[in-house]
């Protein structure tokens, strides 16, 4: 503990900025890695339901098990039970617009992790240009004797760039993690949800295949 704070210490004024861009960087992480666990996106439960309909009957059913479980998925397979009755391309549009909604939650925090990997390793050489800075004034005026000041600087430059790789490279690997991991669930998401129109639509054609029926037993009666 003594020697990291003699090494915040020594790496100067820069090591604030980075010190809180690691803090944010770690619970941003921590918070997506709670949230983006495929049993919390794709739920078991809903997922279970969706696969089951066999009737529009069962549409009610599916509602309220979406209900029950909040969530990205719940959300966009909700949007298109409720609107099981309008045109299919009309239901697709409605899949579309949710989608684009709960990509957002999906995508959470993705821009502080991108921008804490770019900016980290820029501090980092920043805090290193300052630190050469010192040493070539400290040589301007007292030479290449004052070996405590010289090594002062040289830490502080050394310091703050190994600080900067070390919360920007972990952090970037991250990024690209969630951002597949996003990535392939809503590919999971427009699957099940093109299976959903597929049963919605097989209901509109029995419907109609129904009414057909009808009509042509009222005209063999009639």
């Amino acid at each position: 503990m003594k020697e990291t704070i003699i090494m915040i210490q020594q790496g100067g004024i820069l090591m604030i900025p980075l010190i809180l861009c690691s803090i944010t960087s770690v619970t941003v992480i921590i918070e997506r890695l709670i949230s983006l666990r495929t049993r919390k996106i794709i739920v078991p439960e809903v997922l279970s339901v969706i696969e089951n309909i066999k009737t529009k009957d069962d549409i009610s059913l599916a509602l309220s098990v979406c209900d029950k479980h909040p969530g990205v998925f719940s959300h966009i397979i909700a949007i298109g039970l409720k609107n099981h009755n309008l045109p299919i391309n009309e239901i697709k549009e409605e899949f579309i617009d949710q989608g684009r909604q709960e990509i957002r939650v999906l995508e959470r925090g993705f821009i502080i992790l991108e921008t804490i990997a770019v900016i980290t390793p820029i501090l980092g050489l920043l805090g290193t240009v300052l630190g050469m800075i010192k040493v070539f004034h400290i040589i301007s005026i007292s030479g290449v004797g004052e070996a405590t000041a010289l090594s002062g600087g040289i830490s502080e430059a050394l310091i703050t760039t190994a600080v900067g790789l070390s919360i920007g490279i972990p952090t970037l690997v991250f990024f690209n993690y969630f951002s597949h991991k996003s990535e392939n669930f809503i590919l999971d998401i427009e699957h099940f949800s093109n299976s959903l129109i597929k049963k919605i639509k097989k209901f509109k054609e029995n419907d109609v295949s129904d009414i057909k029926i009808k009509v042509a037993k009222n005209e063999i009666i009639e």
